[in-house]
């Protein structure tokens, strides 16, 4: 999904599941929670280049988003074109998993169980649009 996509799923997400687990927030810790939640559903795609310059040897898709704003922005899907996209999707999805996982276990590690239920949430939603693209669903 493009980022823009990922971004308006993501704000409804975080704001059911933050009034869910957060339910008497102030307007700003439930924003806070909004933001926070958009965020993370946008930001957790960089792995992708990570993933890019793994399979390529070199930092071209970071650098033909970053130099290209229309690229990176709107034609997202210019940014890998040229790699195994198979490949690709099998090993951003499992990097979402891990990222995913992670910091759920983090969070609950320092006591912030409902924050960690929040990016759980969060996270699942962005990568259950993902799979959903990727088998032509959405």
């Amino acid at each position: 999904m493009k980022s823009v996509e990922h971004a308006v799923v993501g704000a409804v997400v975080s704001a059911a599941a933050a009034t869910l687990l957060f339910p008497t927030p102030s307007g700003v810790a439930f924003g806070g929670l909004v933001l926070f939640g958009v965020l993370l559903s946008v930001f957790v795609d960089l792995d992708h280049f990570l993933i890019a310059r793994a399979m390529a040897g070199d930092w071209r898709n970071l650098e033909r988003a970053v130099t290209n704003p229309r690229v990176g922005l709107v034609e997202q899907e210019k940014v890998f074109a040229e790699l195994d996209e198979e490949g690709l999707v099998q090993r951003r999805l499992l990097s979402h998993h891990l990222i995913g996982g992670a910091l759920t276990l983090a969070l609950a590690l320092l006591g912030l169980g409902r924050l960690a239920v929040f990016v759980a949430v969060v996270l699942y939603a962005h990568v259950l649009c993902d799979y959903l693209r990727d088998i032509g669903y959405a």
